[in-house]
């Protein structure tokens, strides 16, 4: 079955922009030191309530009545509550199992974050920082909490498959990205000697984590690997028989299309997906079952600002308004590139829309003009995002 989702994202990973009340009352700018900044009592507080109210039983009903069939639920190293001051959350995601089931979707568990960061990003738990695949220790500790995640939900009606990381980032990457200057770290200290992932670390980490996880995972649960930013540099991998259910994530947004060249236009927009990403997710098809695991309808040009590859009011000076985007405007820049990205989504295994939900207000703030496409439910409440016609069923 073709996968159509959306991530659960901000749930039980935190990402300030797309909740920044969470972090009032102080100056972190990711996960790692909200709690570093909060009486533990608040922070408790804080996290419960919002865990609590974010995402609900009534959520599952509305994703699977927008014609979707699973979620990619982003969780944190931290998610057995055994690495203080952070909070586990296994208990939201056992309920999230019970919602799943009960109205006929999938889960994907995706393992968002790690300790000192697989990437640098603040989605990835602590800005700047980008240490964990130097730590053997920590390497270790996450291949338990994988067995773990796997042990519990081995045999789930709900479960589809496990993420073994989200969004590892290449020494080359690094570099490209520029990651300390974009997510610059709070502890220059900490962050010292930071870098992204050798090739070989990667897929020696990949191997063993399939290892571990497939010794609790029956055959049909599916076992997913993140291509860390390069598509095709993966045909080689895995081709041995013994590697079964495996699946290949790429992460594709316009925004990165726009921060490597790609004219801020609806016509340049459509040639990058056609001639960039089609061509390459229908490749890779043939080497593993290729899923975006993260996109959206967000660009600059529906923003009518230039927004520096997705940077946010907090994270980066915006652009002055170059243009007023009008509602019907908006609206078919939109349709037209949930059109094209679909089509090219489609040429692998499917997709999943990031992210479901997001607390800013688009209306009172022109610095957040345009994001409100970020949100899946906005998008299919406005008519940007086309309802898919979701009549099969798993079983």
């Amino acid at each position: 079955m073709t996968i159509k989702g959306v991530n659960l994202g901000n749930w039980l990973v935190l990402e300030k922009w797309m909740s920044p009340a969470l972090f009032e009352g102080t100056t972190a700018e990711d996960e790692y030191y909200l709690p570093t900044q909060l009486d533990p009592a608040v922070y408790e507080a804080r996290i419960r309530e919002h865990r609590a109210e974010y995402i609900t039983e009534r959520d599952f009903v509305t994703i699977r009545a927008m014609g979707l069939n699973t979620v990619r639920i982003p969780v944190p190293y931290f998610i057995f509550g055994d690495r203080p001051p952070f909070i586990g959350c296994i208990d939201e995601l056992d309920r999230a199992f019970l919602w799943a089931e009960r109205y006929g979707l999938k889960i994907l568990i995706d393992l968002h974050t790690a300790p000192d960061s697989q990437n640098g990003f603040d989605n990835g738990g602590i800005s700047g920082v980008c240490k964990f695949f130097q730590e053997p220790e920590e390497i270790e500790f996450v291949y338990t909490v994988l067995e773990r995640l796997a042990k519990r939900y081995a045999n789930r009606k709900g479960l589809w498959g496990i993420e073994i990381l989200n969004e590892p980032v290449s020494e080359e990457m690094w570099k490209v990205m520029d990651v300390p200057s974009r997510y610059k770290p709070v502890d220059p200290e900490k962050a010292a000697g930071s870098k992204g992932y050798d090739p070989q670390q990667l897929r020696a980490f990949y191997l063993e984590a399939y290892d571990r996880l497939r010794a609790y995972l029956p055959v049909e649960k599916k076992i997913v690997i993140h291509d860390g930013f390069d598509l095709t540099a993966w045909k080689d991998f895995m081709r041995e028989e013994k590697y079964q259910g495996v699946v290949l994530d790429t992460h594709q947004y316009l925004m990165m299309a726009e921060a490597t060249g790609c004219e801020q236009t609806l016509e340049s927009y459509r040639a990058f997906i056609k001639e960039k990403y089609e061509p390459a997710i229908e490749e890779m098809q043939k080497y593993f079952p290729t899923v975006c695991g993260e996109w959206c309808l967000f660009n600059s040009l529906a923003c009518g600002r230039d927004t520096k590859g997705g940077q946010s009011v907090l994270n980066g000076e915006m652009e002055a308004q170059i243009a007023s985007v009008d509602d019907e405007k908006k609206k078919e820049i939109y349709l037209a590139l949930d059109e094209a990205q679909k089509a090219a989504w489609n040429k692998g295994a499917g997709y999943f829309y990031w992210s479901y939900k997001l607390l800013v207000d688009t209306v009172s703030s022109d610095a957040w003009s345009g994001w409100d496409s970020w949100d899946l439910g906005r998008c299919v409440d406005f008519g940007w995002f086309k309802r898919e016609n979701y009549e099969e069923s798993w079983d």
